[in-house]
């Protein structure tokens, strides 16, 4: 508060001029009792008081007397803009209120005490008004436990005037108060739980106290009964949310929950494994957002149920590329709109997969349980050896045909090695994980081929097993089927496997309905199959489709320069297979290598293996070598070298120089002994090696 706000305005002013008597008749018509004395130019020179009329005339003065004689000319002032707190300190009957040099206002004792009583009654309706406007009960006493506040909330629950027991003792209106134990102890007693009246409420419950002195306590209650039973309630409903969730959580089955809007609230932990989206990335994404931006779900049965207004039951694929049958249900709302769409989510992925498996199982022979034991093959590079220039060739043409899922054919004598081929093509193909299902169609009678194929459903025929059988195609979804010596596949048959290659579908002999196979297929033959084409003996169209990428194994007799790494190959292959320590000798190399094997590798691994079981040396020569592959002749006799064709004597030169050193090196092994034997330096011979591509099992040893 400021001096502004409780002084007198248009004070009465006195001039020096002005007489005592003039004063005095100012002072009695006015009922004051001091002015300010001001110049010609207003501004405040002096004040004179009641007092100074009274020393005038206590001494007999003259009543003409001017002002200027008398006044007090050191004078204490106010301004406008000063705390009335202020002006107390200063300890003045009557304060001038001036501002800049001119008397605005006047301030008396009197002013100032109405001011503090209109400032009291002020605070204090304000205060009772706070009090009575608060919800919970107050009530205060003083040092005698009488009671001196109760505000409206108590009067209302008590049923009584303040002004009826304002003074009485609080024992008597309230016995249960407990604030006489707080005067007694001089201790709060903050937050008790308390009952008045059948009502429950919390007390905090303190003293008052004034220079350390306890004058009085005072309680506040708030009253509790209708939060007590919101409470009770709230517990009842956590206890049913927390079975809810534990019953939806516990679920085998997905659970999926939106609102009226298609607004995902709520998935549980079974969902979030089918999804492999955790519950916190799908609530409050639309369901179409599931479909359309995340791809979660294949197709959101929510939206059907919203569109529909009814259940509706669909099979979704998931992201995480599982099957699930999923029911939705709407809720309704007591006016009939969709408020929330529940869905069940059954993983059938499971039962899909052991269903297929079931067929597998039944589906496949005795004669093929090891090759269902090894349809997560992985491709051992130890099954092909390459050191000619040839299979090189073919090895790198066969990881870039691996790449593209085109139809190949492999073509070959007996016992190249066709088979290896397929393998490596399947192994480095994004289809190693997938099974791979090898099928000889020289090896099936011609009425059971088909069955064996396609499958056949339940009484396709007589003898056919109950629940039908999957056939290899099936059996080798996603992965890669091999049909060895496909040129044998009965030509009525052809018609069939040329619509499988086509369509990617099979049908089951006796069955009607189409079943989609992922398979790449590989064909392999010993035969010419154009030959066969032109004899009317294999469709011509087959023959296309199966011939888009031609892949030829050439005979070991056309890659003699192998034979040293494959016989190495073999012996270290048998010795841990049979637990053996065996070695061969050169000369029986020699004598390997001037033979043409007309079985191919096959016929070669057939004879170590023979010799290595059969002798039981660990020192094997070309003495025990069969009779057909022995050499009377070997130390006199050199392999035959022929060239084919004409060729430019250069290139003639070249390949005659391959082959000597080549079989050099087969014979003698150090570098040292073929340089001796050949009648060159050692560093000719390896310049030579080295510009041949000639490549020894074991690296020759100079040191020898």
């Amino acid at each position: 508060m400021k001096l502004a706000d409780i002084m007198s305005t248009n004070p009465v002013l006195l001039t020096p001029a002005h007489t005592i008597r003039e004063a005095s008749q100012v002072f009695l018509e006015n009922e004051i009792d001091g002015a300010p004395v001001i110049d010609r130019q207003g501004r405040m020179i002096g004040l004179l008081t009641k007092s100074h009329l009274y020393r005038v005339l206590a001494g007999y003065g003259n009543p003409h007397t001017t002002v200027a004689q008398v006044m007090a000319t050191s004078v204490t002032t106010g301004h406008p803009d000063e705390k009335v707190s202020d002006l107390i300190k200063r300890r003045v009957g009557r304060l001038p209120v001036v501002d800049q040099d001119r008397v605005v206002g006047m301030i008396t004792r009197s002013d100032l005490a109405y001011a503090y009583f209109n400032s009291f009654m002020y605070l204090s309706n304000e205060q009772q008004t706070i009090l009575d406007s608060t919800h919970n009960l107050i009530v205060a006493i003083d040092k005698n436990a009488r009671i001196t506040v109760l505000n409206r909330a108590a009067e209302n629950f008590l049923n009584i005037k303040s002004t009826e027991v304002l003074g009485q003792d609080i024992v008597q209106v309230i016995p249960s108060s407990g604030l006489v134990e707080i005067l007694t102890t001089g201790c709060p007693r903050p937050v008790q739980k308390i009952r008045l009246k059948d009502s429950l409420f919390i007390s905090n419950r303190t003293p008052i106290l004034e220079d350390g002195e306890i004058i009085g306590a005072v309680a506040v209650l708030q009253d509790i009964s209708e939060l007590e039973n919101i409470s009770r309630e709230l517990e009842n409903v956590k206890e049913l949310n927390r079975e809810m969730d534990a019953i939806i959580e516990s679920s085998h089955d997905g659970l999926y929950l939106t609102n009226g809007k298609g607004t995902t609230l709520r998935v549980n932990e079974a969902f979030e494994n089918l999804t492999g989206v955790p519950a916190n990335e799908m609530v409050g994404l639309n369901v179409e957002d599931l479909v359309r931006e995340r791809g979660i779900v294949s197709e959101s049965v929510s939206a059907l149920v919203l569109q529909e207004k009814k259940p509706v039951t669909i099979i979704q694929r998931t992201l995480a590329g599982r099957t699930a049958l999923t029911t939705g249900t709407p809720v309704f709302d007591r006016k009939g709109r969709i408020f929330r769409v529940v869905s069940n989510v059954r993983d059938i992925t499971e039962l899909m997969n052991l269903k297929q498996q079931l067929e597998q199982a039944q589906g496949l022979s005795k004669h093929y349980e090891s090759e269902l034991r090894a349809l997560q093959i992985q491709y051992d590079t130890d099954k092909l050896v390459a050191g000619s220039r040839k299979m090189k060739e073919l090895l790198d043409n066969v990881t870039r045909i691996a790449q593209v899922d085109s139809t190949v054919l492999i073509t070959g004598e007996s016992g190249t090695g066709k088979e290896l081929i397929a393998e490596a093509i399947h192994a480095s193909s994004p289809r190693r994980d997938g099974p791979f299902i090898k099928i000889n169609c020289g090896a099936i009678a011609r009425n059971l081929l088909e069955s064996e194929l396609f499958g056949y459903d339940p009484g396709a025929f007589t003898g056919a097993k109950k629940g039908g059988r999957a056939g290899y195609f099936e059996l080798a979804h996603g992965g890669t089927i091999l049909l060895d010596e496909v040129s044998e596949l009965p030509f009525e048959l052809q018609a069939n496997l040329l619509r499988v290659i086509e369509s990617k579908e099979i049908i089951r002999v006796g069955g009607e309905k189409t079943i989609p196979v992922d398979v790449r297929i590989i064909a392999a033959t010993n035969r010419d199959v154009a030959q066969l084409v032109a004899s009317s003996q294999f469709r011509e169209d087959l023959y296309y489709r199966l011939n888009v990428v031609p892949v030829e194994v050439p005979p070991l007799r056309m890659r003699k320069e192998e034979i040293p790494l494959l016989t190495a190959h073999f012996i270290k292959l048998f010795n841990k297979k049979y637990n053996l320590h065996k070695e061969l000798l050169p000369d029986a190399i020699d004598d390997f290598m001037n033979y043409d094997w007309p079985g191919n590798v096959r016929e070669l691994e057939n004879v170590i293996e023979r010799m290595m079981v059969t002798i039981p040396r660990d020192i094997l020569t070309a003495q025990d070598l069969p009779n057909n592959l022995k050499n009377p002749r070997r130390e006199n006799v050199h392999p035959l070298i022929s060239v084919e064709g004409v060729l430019p004597l250069k290139e003639a030169v070249e390949f005659v120089e391959r082959e000597i050193i080549s079989h050099a090196y087969s014979r003698y092994r150090a570098t040292r002994e073929v340089a001796k034997h050949l009648g060159i330096d050692p560093s000719t011979v390896l310049r030579k090696a080295a510009k041949y591509g000639i490549t020894l099992a074991d690296p020759p040893k100079d040191n020898e």
